[in-house]
């Protein structure tokens, strides 16, 4: 399941209540952008399990530095950060951005 988180207040509540989330930052604007979200919606169909949240970071750039500095993982996009227990364990970016690498990362923290 992919869900869009509103702003930076959102962050901190949106991974408060999961064990292993996937947080996926996307801008429309990036040639990249558009095969990372491809991939991520695979793995979220694939993992249902598995809470997919969304940044739009032109438009909730608030939100993006919220998570950087929350999560201590540099800003890119597009990047895909795996968050188990509320600390990062794995991030990536750009074409490194895959469903299978996805799918790797949550089995290697114990999810499904």
């Amino acid at each position: 399941m992919i869900v869009p988180v509103a702003d930076a207040a959102a962050v901190a509540d949106a991974l408060a209540g999961h064990a292993v989330a996937v947080i996926y930052k996307h801008s429309p604007r990036c040639g990249s952008c558009v095969a990372a979200l491809d991939e991520v919606q695979r793995f979220a169909a694939a993992h249902p399990d598995i809470t997919v949240f969304q940044v739009e970071v032109l438009t909730q750039r608030g939100a993006s530095d919220a998570i950087a500095e929350q999560l201590g993982v540099r800003h890119a996009s597009p990047q895909v950060i795996v968050v188990h227990e509320g600390r990062a364990v794995w991030s990536a970016t750009h074409w490194s951005v895959t469903a299978r690498a996805l799918a790797e990362q949550v089995l290697r923290v114990g999810a499904t």
